[in-house]
């Protein structure tokens, strides 16, 4: 039967006006994406066949149903695991800031674990040879900040690598704080140490496998043998809460997703004689000292920061400094994660913090050049730069940076 001219305009008309979709839950797009590790499983481990595997790895490397993929991989015949490599805070993460689990056997799977933190180079590489892998495998969750000590571990381990003639794999997880952009000073090569080796951005707005792809392309001498094993339903706009994977604390002091937003602004705290909030529930949200009061949180929020609120706040820490002591200092409440600028918002913090409180002092190893990665900000902000000049200072080197960043980018 033929429609009349009419009946099909009726028809088409209808289905133009049919309701959209509602737009996906968290949930489903979590079951859209697929990490590094859920994808290298489902093809049965190929990339692996015939090697014998080490993973670098800490209690983030689990499955969406919290299994660690070092027990999922050690109890597959597909897969020749025989050794785990720990970094910083260790393989089942007991260790506090600064510290590792060192060399044992892990009593769950009986394989030896090798303490790999603070070593680098050829005393890394004979850590390799010694476990007698082909195949060296990175699977932990990064936080997008610079001075996030796993990302050089996968630095570290890369050049270690190359130096040992292993395979390196990189299993790839979300940045949780998106990949939009890369914001912040870059680190000047005479500053390099574990909390930034290599100049990129403080808040980098990479995954692990586009920063693998970096170092090897830009400050790998000589590239090392790597593969890398991208995600799939990721998009850069995306926080991690629409991942649909658990959250597991990358670092003792890392508890939440939400500490992760501010993290790469507020740890900058620790070059100073304030807390940043360790020994509390929320670190890097509360900062303060002794002698500080309403003052602080009031001018911060002068400043009309986008995203983001102070509140007065008073905390004693139960551990770091400070500890056992009540303070008075801000808590950070941030109201619009896509607008919140972290890092502006952490020098914002300092600036107001060195006019409010007599006592303010840089800590005495001048860390503060460490984690921002030059002596700008702080000779900045001891000549009383406010927040605006103190970010111009770093816009030129930024903007380079963020041109060599984007041939790296492997998602959208």
């Amino acid at each position: 039967m033929r429609l009349s001219r009419r009946a099909l305009l009726a028809a088409t008309t209808a289905a133009a006006t049919l309701p959209a979709a509602p737009p996906a839950t968290a949930a489903e797009r979590g079951k859209q994406l697929r990490t590094g590790f859920e994808r290298l499983a489902e093809d049965g481990y190929a990339l692996l066949d015939g090697q014998r595997v080490g993973i670098v790895t800490n209690p983030t490397g689990i499955t969406r149903n919290v299994r660690h993929i070092v027990d999922v991989m050690h109890a597959d015949d597909r897969v020749n695991l025989v050794a785990v490599f720990g970094p910083e805070h260790g393989f089942r993460g007991t260790a506090q800031a600064g510290g590792s689990e060192g060399r044992y056997d892990d009593p769950a799977t009986g394989l030896p674990v090798y303490d790999t933190y603070l070593k680098s180079g050829q005393p890394l590489a004979d850590i390799f040879t010694t476990s007698a892998v082909d195949t060296i495998v990175f699977d932990i969750q990064d936080v997008g900040a610079r001075f996030y000590t796993y990302i050089w571990t996968l630095y570290d381990c890369m050049e270690a690598a190359r130096l040992a003639g292993k395979h390196f794999v990189v299993l790839d997880r979300p940045n949780p704080v998106t990949g939009r952009a890369a914001h912040g000073p870059i680190l000047h090569k005479e500053f390099a140490t574990f909390v930034g080796r290599q100049p990129i951005a403080q808040a980098h707005g990479m995954t692990v496998a586009e920063l693998a792809g970096l170092f090897n392309g830009e400050f790998l001498t000589t590239p090392v043998a790597l593969d890398t094993v991208q995600m799939t339903g990721w998009k850069r706009s995306e926080f991690y809460d629409t991942s649909g994977l658990p959250w597991v604390p990358p670092s003792p002091n890392m508890p939440t997703a939400d500490t992760a937003l501010v993290y790469s602004g507020t740890c900058l705290f620790e070059g100073t004689n304030l807390s940043e909030g360790r020994g509390t529930t929320r670190p890097f949200e509360l900062l303060g000292a002794e002698g500080i009061d309403g003052g602080w949180a009031a001018r911060a929020n002068e400043l009309a920061l986008p995203g983001v609120h102070f509140r007065e706040a008073y905390f004693a820490p139960t551990f770091s400094k400070f500890q056992g002591k009540t303070i008075g200092g801000v808590q950070i409440h941030v109201h619009d994660r896509v607008a919140y600028d972290p890092v502006r918002t952490g020098i914002a913090l300092l600036v107001t913090a060195k006019k409010v409180w007599s006592g303010f002092t840089w800590r005495a190893d001048n860390w503060i050049d460490k984690l921002t990665g030059s002596t700008q900000v702080r000779t900045a902000i001891d000549a009383g730069a406010g927040t605006d000049e103190v970010v111009a200072g770093w816009q030129d080197e930024l903007t380079a940076f963020r041109r060599i960043r984007k041939n790296y980018l492997l998602y959208r």
